[in-house]
C-alpha cells in the first residue's frame, strides 16, 4: 500500500498540533514553583472533568432526558449505592457493569 506524501504530511501536521498544547505548558510548568493555593485548585480539575462527562452520559443520554426510560441514571444511582457500601472499586465496576446489562435487557 503506498501512502501519499500529502496524506503524510497531514498525519504528521496533526499529531505536531495535538502535541504542541501538550508538551509546552508541561515544559514550562515543570521548572516553576507554583503556590499553595493554586495545586490545590488544579487538584480538583481531574474530578470537575470527570463529573462532567459522566453527567452527561448518565442524565442525557441519547440527547433526551428521561426519568423512568433512562438505564443509564437506574444503573448510575444503584452502583453509587453499592460504591458507598463496600467501598471497593473492583465491586462497584462489576456491579456497574452486570446492572447495567441486567436494566438494558428487562427495559
Amino acid at each position: 500500500m503506498e501512502v501519499r506524501m500529502s496524506v503524510f504530511l497531514l498525519i504528521a501536521a496533526s499529531a505536531i498540533v495535538t502535541i504542541l498544547p501538550r508538551i509546552i505548558p508541561l515544559m514550562v510548568l515543570s521548572r516553576l514553583q507554583l503556590p499553595d493555593w493554586l495545586m490545590k485548585w488544579l487538584s480538583y480539575v481531574p474530578i470537575s472533568v470527570m463529573a462532567a462527562l459522566v453527567a452527561q452520559e448518565v442524565l442525557v443520554p441519547g440527547g433526551s432526558f428521561s426519568l423512568f426510560h433512562n438505564v443509564e441514571l437506574w444503573a448510575a444511582l444503584i452502583t453509587f449505592w453499592v460504591a458507598a457500601k463496600t467501598r471497593s472499586l473492583l465491586g462497584t465496576v462489576i456491579a456497574g457493569v452486570v446492572i447495567v446489562m441486567v436494566l438494558r435487557f428487562i427495559v
